[in-house]
């Protein structure tokens, strides 16, 4: 069972974390080459967060024996993203290829102007809930072993190049996601639930929770909130990370949040409120509309639900990316999710980015799965990580950021 950050690391972290300078070798079982080597030596780096004043105290404890020892803090030796997606894709290469998506391009003007900001919201599945509570009942086990999975993962988010990250069930984020993205230049929040349900999983690798990167090069953190969400004046288990950052390149101040709200059938009242309590907790950090404002999470509810008009009315002005897809531009996807369960196959729309439509442009959004890609027997499956597909958007800064809302 999970015993805090510090001991949640696979055999190999903890042999680097003893400061052995001896290549670590690759894990049994895992099909890999010499590419494959260098990718688990990649993951064997470890290293504390550099998350600022949003840094969780889960990282604090896993930075913490470094302290102690009075140790210098050591700069994380830089990855490029090309060479880390060529070994994904040599320990995958057994699998069958990875989807291809389209960008579609939302622009309404001629293309110009500073670099749009990439942003990609994704339920990545939590490797305990997937092996041992999720139950797809289509999906073989095989196809979600982590020695696999996790490229997986790596190869879909290195495949788009993301400046911001935001990511839902994250359970691996001390010896995954925080050590390698922090070597490819990305700054990492993680803000675990206080209850995990990974914790209930035999051999669990701790909690699972919201995680949030950025990358240094493009912006500056300015402040950082972990926010843990209420409904009914009461404490959750749900959480969300809300960072203020200014892009180096325009000057311009804007926040990015990630959450994940209350899952199943019956809890919409709860989900509500849940909304309510981080809408407010918004409104605060972003002075009432004043800072421009991304919102990426795996809400769990369908666009008829509650929390999705109180989004879609609220005093923030937000508006729903991915319904600019459609070809009214007012309609969601039809699903942002697609699994088999024992109960039955389950379709939904469950997954946004909402961004401030005052402030912020949509310049392009990635195109989802179709039915043919996905197969017969839905998600997650050898080709895809996830039972929730990514959703990625392009953003521009308005022009007239003083119009009035």
């Amino acid at each position: 069972m999970y015993q805090g950050p510090a001991r949640c690391l696979c055999p190999l972290l903890r042999r680097a974390a003893t400061a052995s300078t001896a290549p670590p070798p690759p894990r049994a079982g895992c099909p890999m080459g010499g590419g494959g080597s260098r990718l688990y030596g990649a993951l064997a780096q470890t290293l504390s967060s550099t998350s600022g004043s949003g840094t969780s105290s889960a990282t604090a404890a896993a930075a913490a024996p470094r302290e102690r020892r009075g140790q210098p803090e050591a700069e994380p030796e830089p990855l490029e993203a090309r060479e880390l997606l060529a070994q994904c894709r040599l320990v995958l290469r057994r699998r069958p290829p990875r989807c291809r998506r389209r960008f579609v391009d939302l622009r309404q003007g001629a293309a110009g102007g500073p670099r749009p900001i990439r942003v990609m919201q994704w339920n990545i599945l939590a490797q305990a809930l997937g092996e041992g509570k999720d139950n797809f009942v289509q999906c073989p086990m095989e196809a979600l072993k982590w020695e696999e999975r996790k490229c997986l993962i790596l190869e879909e988010i290195l495949a788009y190049q993301p400046d911001i990250l935001c990511l839902q069930e994250v359970d691996h984020y001390f010896d995954t996601f925080q050590p390698l993205l922090s070597r490819l230049g990305y700054q990492g929040t993680f803000f675990p639930k206080p209850w995990s349900p990974c914790l209930d999983v035999e051999r669990n690798n701790g909690p699972d929770g919201c995680a949030l990167f950025f990358l240094k090069d493009r912006f500056e953190l300015i402040n950082s909130a972990n926010i843990r969400l209420t409904a009914m004046k009461l404490k959750t288990n749900q959480v969300a990370i809300a960072q203020t950052l200014k892009c180096h390149e325009t000057g311009r101040l804007f926040c990015i949040a990630v959450t994940h709200l209350k899952a199943r059938t019956g809890w919409e009242r709860f989900r509500s409120a849940q909304g309510c309590d981080l809408l407010q907790n918004l409104k605060s950090i972003t002075q009432g509309a004043k800072i421009p404002l991304i919102v990426c999470g795996d809400f769990n509810a369908e666009p008829t639900e509650e929390v999705y008009r109180e989004f879609s009315n609220s005093s923030l002005n937000l508006n729903s990316a991915y319904k600019l897809l459609s070809p009214d531009g007012q309609s969601e996807p039809p699903y942002t999710t697609w699994k088999i369960r024992p109960s039955g196959e389950c379709r939904h729309t469950l997954d946004y980015i909402w961004y401030s439509q005052h402030a912020l442009n949509v310049n392009s959004a990635l195109g989802l799965l179709t039915e043919e890609q996905i197969g017969p027997n839905r998600l997650p499956s050898f080709n895809y990580p996830s039972d929730h597909m990514s959703l990625v958007c392009d953003f521009s800064f308005n022009q007239d950021p003083d119009r009035l809302l």
